[in-house]
């Protein structure tokens, strides 16, 4: 699969979630992504200026963030999505198992809200051992946040399982 077909194929399964997608097709569209944004930021760039937000008094940062690479980024949001949804179809696994980190983030940051609102009504040893458990916990999950997208990097880059899966057939016909 060639670039540009590949890129086509995405925006022609524009929000398809079911079936398979081969490797080349998912990584020549990321590919597209990556230069897209980039193309996109010099235009921004180019067009509106570099415009500077003050964050703190004389401290400076730059937003690079501008509307053409705003509208690319929601235009490639859903195909991005639905071909990294049909990769992980490809190599026998759930489409869900792509948002695996961001299941993790919601899940520490949920654990550490919960621990949060119980410290006001804590006091004594218990504060102490309920912060180191806690302290504990959260070392643990962010050992797996940083893990985790390595890991869904590693399924995306696995070989197509031969012949049809419980997706679908596979993506070129016969097994390749």
């Amino acid at each position: 699969m060639s670039f540009s077909t590949a890129v086509k194929t995405c925006f022609r399964k524009y929000a398809t979630f079911s079936g398979r997608a081969a490797r080349p097709e998912y990584w020549w569209f990321v590919l597209f992504i990556i230069l897209g944004s980039m193309v996109a930021a010099a235009l921004d760039g180019a067009l509106f200026g570099t415009r500077y937000v003050e964050t703190a008094p004389g401290m400076t940062e730059m937003q690079t963030e501008g509307p053409i690479n705003t509208v690319f980024s929601l235009g490639t949001l859903i195909p991005g999505l639905a071909v990294g949804w049909r990769r992980m179809h490809d190599t026998g696994r759930s489409g869900l198992f792509l948002l695996y980190p961001l299941i993790v983030m919601v899940g520490m940051g949920s654990f550490i809200g919960f621990v949060a609102g119980f410290e006001p009504l804590l006091s004594g040893d218990l504060s102490a051992l309920v912060a180191g458990v806690s302290g504990l916990v959260i070392a643990v999950a962010m050992i797996v946040l940083v893990l985790s997208p390595l890991l869904v990097l590693w399924w995306l880059t696995r070989p197509s399982q031969a012949g049809a899966n419980r997706y679908g057939p596979h993506p070129y016909g016969a097994a390749a």
